[in-house]
């Protein structure tokens, strides 16, 4: 099948952006989905992909020469993503990572990560899910010493949404390791595992001893991976808050899996927003505030967006940090560049009449590879400010 674009597809696919998008093909498309060549208005080829619907676009580009899309392509694209990575299999500090960054790595519409010899898939869209059987072969090819591996459905399916696909079963909890930091992981709960990959360079600064000595508030915890960085690291004591019931057992066992002393540390369930108000009743100040909400989220009372909400994460948390405090403020959303996210946040500085310095920006860390045609593939944004109040 071809598909031809106008003349904004065309200046696009011929600067190698690998995204397609409705607007840029020239007439209405009578599928979504299938294995498609891009042509220019002329009808010359221009670069080889799929149309298949997900959150972003409507296809992808995979190759721009006329070639085959077959188990053996995909043995090549994970042969080079592997060689790319071979340092992080080296590393004795760090046995999880993402293995495979979807358009990032040359095949738009899928990750894959690696938990210590398992493996586990992210499927965008049902067109390349379709591929699976020769995905996996060529995955395997590349990939023997893998135990065992887990798919996640993430698009619109009936499927369920975590399975195992082959091979041994992982041990759960499985106990995972990351700037020589333990996290217990599980594979086949959900889309999530427990830890989240892409955070890795911003915690091992806590590892490292960014917070040492010092107090840390750590919003939107999760399973309190900043927090547990942060106590490793010599923190004199953490505060990890979540909304989800969840966050309490899984923090706990994160700190214990790290043989933490788990009283010395506090987890609150409970709203965000509401813990701002509680933190200031009670007089309560914190040296480092980590804020590294979902890019969506909603309550009884409002919805989140980072995009329009974030400037008030950082309002609500100024009368919370002590004088010199570090704010740790994270973005995981590709609709708000850099620029704007930093504005978002010194906007607040500057309404707050407090003096603040930039000290590190932290993006996607080297496993989590991106397109430079295509920069909102670095969807991470991480700025880290000392704050003088």
């Amino acid at each position: 099948m071809k598909i031809q674009m106008n003349k904004f597809g065309v200046k696009k696919m011929r600067q190698h952006y690998p995204l397609v998008q409705v607007d840029d093909i020239v007439s209405d498309l009578k599928t979504t989905s299938g294995w498609v060549d891009f042509v220019d208005q002329n009808g010359n080829f221009l670069a080889k992909g799929y149309l298949g619907k997900q959150n972003k676009g409507i296809g992808w580009v995979l190759s721009w020469q006329d070639e085959l899309i077959d188990q053996a392509f995909y043995a090549r694209s994970f042969a080079k993503a592997k060689g790319m990575r071979q340092a992080l299999f080296n590393d004795a500090a760090t046995n999880t990572f993402r293995l495979f960054n979807g358009e990032g790595d040359g095949i738009g519409g899928i990750t894959i990560e690696w938990y210590d010899h398992y493996a586990i898939f992210s499927w965008y869209n049902h067109t390349l899910y379709e591929e699976k059987e020769k995905i996996i072969a060529a995955f395997k090819e590349i990939y023997p010493e893998v135990l065992g591996a887990y798919e996640k459905i993430r698009f619109i399916s009936e499927l369920p949404e975590s399975t195992h696909l082959y091979g041994q079963i992982a041990p759960e909890p499985l106990i995972v390791k990351e700037n020589f930091v333990n996290f217990a992981t599980y594979l086949n709960e959900g889309l999530m595992t427990g830890i989240f990959l892409d955070q890795r360079s911003v915690r091992g600064l806590l590892v490292d001893g960014l917070a040492a000595g010092k107090t840390l508030l750590n919003m939107f915890s999760y399973t309190g991976a900043f927090s547990v960085a942060a106590a490793m690291g010599g923190a004199s004591s953490t505060t990890s808050v979540d909304l989800a019931k969840r966050s309490l057992p899984k923090t706990r066992e994160q700190f214990e899996v790290n043989g933490l002393d788990v009283s010395a540390q506090k987890i609150h369930v409970m709203d965000v927003f509401n813990y701002f108000s509680y933190a200031l009743k009670k007089d309560l100040k914190y040296d480092v505030i980590v804020l590294d909400p979902p890019s969506f989220a909603r309550n009884k009372k409002q919805v989140f967006k980072v995009k329009n909400n974030y400037g008030q994460l950082i309002a609500e948390s100024l009368p919370i940090l002590s004088d010199d405090g570090i704010i740790i403020a994270s973005a995981n959303t590709a609709n708000v560049t850099l620029e704007k996210f930093q504005q978002m946040i010194e906007k607040e500085f500057i309404t707050a009449k407090v003096d603040y310095r930039l000290l590190a920006t932290k993006r996607l860390p080297v496993d989590f590879q991106v397109n430079p045609a295509f920069p909102e593939g670095n969807y991470l944004k991480v700025l880290i400010y000392q704050v003088t109040q």
